[in-house]
């Protein structure tokens, strides 16, 4: 057995109908992440919203060159953000805890529908303004004592999920 590297990994390269828009994500590492993250998953870009967003030393140092592979842009409204891809067809899903939230592992993503993934602020989550216009909204099941995980982390599994149910649906339509 040998571990591979970037290099010799034969993983096929895919793109997914998938822009992830950030809620006033403010952390330089978890931005660098979310590019790592995106990269890895194939989206198509991210939309940053909101008014501080940090570059520099820690976003690139934890990012490790992603940002110059994944498409991306900063807006300043998160609202005039999602009227835009609503009339572009996405459909407006917030990964949010609420009181009528989907649990993301019996949720059930559109087919052939372009998708925005809302994420929200490190503190706050996704606006209640942005979750009363979403499509739908959807947690992750929590089994500990605590209710929420980092937003990079829960990106993590939401995308992994996204895309296994793309990729399914792609081969039980050939």
């Amino acid at each position: 057995m040998k571990q591979l590297t970037h290099y010799n990994t034969h993983f096929t390269k895919q793109t997914f109908p998938i822009t992830l828009v950030c809620d006033n994500i403010t952390n330089a590492p978890n931005i660098g992440s979310l590019f790592r993250t995106a990269d890895a998953f194939g989206i198509e870009r991210i939309i940053f919203c909101g008014s501080q967003i940090p570059s520099g030393r820690k976003m690139t140092k934890t990012s490790r060159a992603t940002e110059k592979a994944v498409p991306f842009v900063e807006k300043e409204s998160i609202l005039e953000t999602i009227n835009y891809l609503k009339a572009e067809n996405y459909q407006i899903i917030s990964l949010e805890i609420t009181s009528n939230s989907l649990p993301l592992d019996s949720f059930v993503f559109p087919e052939n529908q372009k998708i925005a993934l809302i994420i929200g602020d490190e503190n706050f989550g996704v606006s209640e303004t942005i979750l009363n216009i979403s499509d739908a909204i959807i947690h992750i099941n929590m089994h500990g004592q605590n209710s929420s995980m980092n937003v990079v982390q829960a990106t993590s599994v939401t995308l992994y999920e996204i895309t296994k149910q793309t990729k399914k649906n792609k081969l039980l339509s050939n």
